[in-house]
């Protein structure tokens, strides 16, 4: 009796179950949609469109506010710089490229230095070592080299080597990198509000 009740039960399920019915060749219901075979499933493959997801702070404490808070400061203080410092280099670079001997190159890095120093010395002296940390990986963000690979590029070998060891001892590493994912996560965050308009 039990098996003819359960026989009974799933003859009356699978009729309600709903599956595409083919006519003449031609889907009439469900959604036709690309798919992959994966281990021998039919996996539907639906593209979605992009989405952008702006929910950026969750809720923080008192504490957190005050780190966000710095942090959003302290960004806003150099990305500014670390933008022109992007535009001088693509400028300087395209300059040493087209350059034939090391002598010119030489002349043109001169002029470059006395240039940059006589417009910014005076206010990158005023910045904080926070700052100058979020400096350093902004210029990387925006020139795509690490700063000790520019200085021995532009300067050489030892002076990267000198300016390494001097920047260590403020706490400076000029080897690190620019990690959106990683470390930096944060300051790329601030950087995409700034960008957006969101701060």
């Amino acid at each position: 009796m039990i098996r003819v009740l359960f026989f009974s039960m799933f003859l009356f399920l699978t009729s309600l179950t709903l599956a595409q019915e083919i006519k003449d060749g031609k889907v009439s219901k469900g959604i036709v949609c690309k798919t992959a075979v994966v281990d021998g499933d039919t996996i539907p493959l639906i593209e979605l469109p992009a989405s952008q997801i702006d929910d950026y702070v969750h809720v923080m404490s008192p504490i957190e506010k005050w780190y966000w808070d710095r942090l959003v400061y302290n960004v806003k203080a150099v990305y500014p710089y670390a933008k022109l410092a992007g535009i001088k280099f693509r400028e300087f670079d395209a300059i040493l490229r087209s350059t034939k001997s090391e002598a010119e190159k030489k002349k043109v890095l001169k002029i470059a230095e006395k240039d940059l120093k006589a417009r910014f010395e005076n206010q990158l002296k005023n910045l904080t070592i926070t700052q100058g940390k979020i400096l350093l990986k902004l210029i990387d963000r925006e020139t795509g080299n690490g700063n000790y690979d520019m200085i021995k590029e532009l300067r050489g070998t030892f002076m990267a080597f000198f300016w390494q060891n001097i920047g260590r001892l403020f706490g400076y590493n000029l080897k690190a990198r620019y990690d959106p994912l990683g470390d930096d996560h944060q300051v790329a965050t601030v950087v995409y509000m700034i960008d957006n308009g969101l701060i």
